[in-house]
Order: structure tokens, then sequence, then C-alpha cells
């Protein structure tokens, strides 16, 4: 492995050490101060903990633009179900697979610590010419771009940036879908569970997840409506009572793993045990392709202490609601090939003391498709008595085609491999979409190596994307020897 790639790892490792759920970035913003202290750099903090380190400009590139390096400081926290992984302490366990950097059990974290790695290595290096810099990592990215909302005018000073959350080696990203969270809650109500019953779990596993905005095309299964559907099904032919039910991790997460507790007559569970048998059979033939593990279990569980389940009515008036939610691609782009403009994800349901809680996400690079859709949500689950709520809400970024900055890049990146770069608009959202709300004279593209399977413990990175990558950035830096 090359010098530089093995620095970045090794930094991305030391990264891993240090715990950076969304939503608790405190020790990594630490961990980051302590870094650029140690390294002579100036750094400085907002309100919400974005952190700014500036970078020197190199010998003779003092007059160049400053350029805005950026990147998110937290990651998403899954695991596989059999995982005993502490996200608040213990390290992400990285290893190398042939040309791929994984993670055991976890995701990997490189999306986006690979961004504060290459950056921080790149400010380190005293021998690379490269404009006055500034890294921008910004908190809460994954679970509501709270940070890049909460940038200041005065926080950056740069007018190009560089952004560092892609995941195809190259492609220059130059737009993105905007979205918006629903969440939807139903008052919870009880009743006795009859005598001469026993307490069943049903397992929805073994799917590959993912991205629920990079992946929703790839018609990979949803944990909690394979739930749904099912227990749709056991609900038309036997007499069961529904105690709990609970799936998804993260609200940007194609739901993995989904499970129901529930109490069924002794008499029944061999006969709902061989329907549930079906259901798996028929589910890995329609998924056969992307979810080759998936798996739908029951099991009797032993004596607990519940006597109590939702009323019949309200469990019924639930999963029809689970069921009628729509899930995945609604629409797909009439102006660019392939590309999805409109989708949602039926990401997490959870039981909340008085409420049953779900959260369903939407995406559209259309204003009107992004309403269309939520108004559907909202219409449903209004009929089912449920409060709805949005939040989370972020713009789409439009593409410019004619951006100085996109030019420049392909140009260094023709010259540097002798290849065209690629130039797409992806169905997820980007910093980039605020931050080019806030600054509206911001000249932004979004690139980096070639990740697989975000979001999810699949995660991994390529390799020899990663000197690429170095290769393409430090030419694109040091081209900036004069006035953009």
């Amino acid at each position: 492995m090359d010098r530089v790639t093995q620095e970045i790892l090794d930094l991305l490792e030391e990264i891993n050490c240090v715990p950076r759920c969304s939503g608790h970035e405190e020790k990594i913003a630490n961990w980051l101060k302590e870094w650029s202290l140690a390294n002579g750099l100036n750094v400085k903090f907002d309100s919400v903990n974005n952190i700014l380190i500036r970078v020197p400009a190199s010998k003779r590139y003092e007059r160049s633009p400053v350029i805005v390096i950026q990147g998110h400081m937290d990651m998403v926290c899954e695991k596989d179900p059999d995982s005993s992984h502490d996200f608040t302490r213990d390290p992400i366990e990285q290893y190398i697979e042939g040309d791929w950097l994984k993670a055991r059990g976890t995701t990997l974290g490189a999306d986006n610590g690979f961004a504060l790695a290459l950056a921080l290595v790149l400010a380190k290096d005293k021998d690379l010419p490269h404009p006055p810099l500034e890294l921008l990592f910004t908190v809460d990215e994954e679970t509501g771009l709270t940070g890049a909302n909460e940038l200041m005018p005065d926080f950056i000073s740069g007018k190009i940036l560089l952004n560092l959350d892609s995941e195809d080696e190259g492609v220059f990203i130059i737009g993105c879908a905007g979205g918006l969270n629903t969440n939807i809650r139903i008052a919870l109500e009880y009743t006795p569970v009859p005598e001469g019953h026993i307490l069943c779990r049903m397992t929805v596993g073994g799917l590959a997840g993912g991205h629920s905005g990079v992946d929703i095309h790839e018609k990979r299964a949803n944990a909690n409506k394979l739930l749904a559907t099912s227990l749709d099904t056991l609900l038309a032919s036997f007499d069961i009572y529904l105690i709990n039910i609970e799936g998804g991790s993260a609200h940007n997460a194609i739901p993995r793993h989904a499970e129901a507790l529930f109490a069924i007559s002794q008499d029944e569970y061999e006969n709902a045990l061989s329907v549930i048998r079906d259901i798996e059979k028929g589910a890995r033939l329609d998924y056969r392709e992307n979810d080759p593990l998936l798996s739908i279990g029951l099991t009797q569980q032993a004596d607990k202490d519940v006597n109590t389940s939702l009323k019949k009515d309200l469990a019924k008036k639930i999963i029809d609601l689970l069921v009628q939610l729509p899930d995945g691609v609604a629409r797909m782009s009439e102006d660019v090939p392939g590309l999805v403009e409109t989708s949602n994800n039926l990401a997490t349901m959870r039981m909340e003391d008085e409420y049953l809680a779900i959260i369903s996400t939407q995406r559209s690079s259309a204003d009107a498709g992004l309403s269309e859709i939520t108004k559907e949500i909202e219409d449903i689950s209004s009929s089912a008595g449920a409060i709805v709520l949005h939040n989370g809400g972020y713009p789409a970024w439009q593409p410019d085609i004619d951006s100085s900055l996109l030019q420049r890049s392909k140009k260094i990146y023709m010259e540097t491999f002798g290849e065209q770069a690629r130039t797409e608009v992806i169905h997820a959202g980007l910093e980039c979409a605020v931050i080019g709300s806030k600054f509206p004279d911001m000249d932004m593209i979004s690139f980096g190596p070639t990740i697989k399977n975000p979001h999810s413990p699949d995660e991994r990175l390529h390799i020899p994307s990663v000197l690429k990558l170095w290769k393409f950035l430090t030419a694109l830096l040091a081209s900036f020897s004069g006035n953009y």
C-alpha cells in the first residue's frame, strides 16, 4: 500500500476510536481541536460545535482564493442484530479484505470520517502546494443537517467549496434532492391477553439495508414493510394480540431488522408458523437478487410478565396504516435518465410510552414531488387517527452546469488520469444544498472515494480509490496558483 493511502487509513482508524454518532459529536469535536492545536493550526467552534480549521497557504499561493474543504463529523451508527458493540465507547473495528476496508459488525464510518482523515493529512503535509484552506467540519449531518443549517455568515470566508461526502470516485456531484421527515404518532390503548395464549416473536432480518437515498432504487426489502404485511396476513386468519412492534434504526437507512411480539392461541401456533414459512419463501423469491439472506421467523417466547396487548381494533388500524404507507421510489426523473426524482423510506417505528412513533423520510429533486408524497403520507396517517408532524426539511441543490469550479475540476481530472469524470445529480441530501442556500455565491462540487452500502454494517471503502482521490484533490488545489 502506498504511503499516502496508509496514512489516511491510519488516521481514519484513530478517528474511528472516538464516539461520533449523530447528535453526539462532543468527543470528536474535542479530538479535532486537540489535533489542530498539536499541529499548530488555528481552530474555532460555533454555537452548535461546527469546527473550522484554517490552514495557511503554501508559498506563492498567498493570493489564491480561499478553498473550503467540507465534511461532517457524525456517522450513522448501525450494527448487526447480534453485535454487542457499544457506539458510545467501543472503537470501530476496521480491517482490510482484498481491496476493501470494512468494519466488524458495524458501519465503518467512512461516511464521513474519510473526509476528516483526508483533510487532516492534507493539512499536515508541508510540501503540498495549495491556497489558504478552511477545513469545515459540521455536526449532525445524518439526522438533520443541523450543522449546515446553523452556519452563520461570518463563520467561513471562502467562496469555493469542495464537499467530500460523495461515494463514487470519478464522479462529480453537482446537485441533490431536497427532503423532509414526517413523524407519525398513534395513541396506544391496551386490553388483557386472554387465557390459553402463548407469546410469539416474529422477526424480519438478514436484509441488505443501505442508504435511503443512494440505494432506494435498488428495490431492497424494507424490514418494516415486510413485518407489517406479514402481520396483516396473520391477522386475516388468526386471533392474535399485538403486544409490541418495532423496526429500523435511522431515518436515512433502509430498515434491515424489525420484530413484533404478540400472543396467539397454543392451538393456532403451528398453523401460524406454516403461514410465516410460506411468506418467507415468497419474500425470498421476490427479493432474491438484492436480499439473498432475507429471513422471516416466528418463535415461541418463554413465559414473561406480559398480560396486556393493544386493543384488537387499534392493532388492526396500525397494521393497516403500515401496509398503506408508501415506501420506495414514487417517481423517476423525466429529465435525467436513471435518476430517482421522488421517494420515501418507511424508516423507523417504536412504541414509546403512550404512542407508537413512526418516521417516514421523503426525498425529491422537485418541490411539487416532495409536497405530493408528503401529503399522501399525511392523508393516510390522518385517516388512521394519527398525529402528523414534519421536521428536518432541507432544499434541493439545483445543478449549475456552467460552474467555473466544475469546468476546472473536469479539466484537472482529465489531465491527471487521461479519462473523463462523470457529472451527476443524486437522490440524496448533501450539505451543499443548505450551504448553497446560505451562501448564494458559493461555487461547489461534491466528490469522494468509492464507498459501498453506507448506513449499514456492510459499508466498505474501496482502497485503490483513496490514492486516486488524493491525486485529483492535490492537483486541483495546485491549479489555483493565481486568481480564480
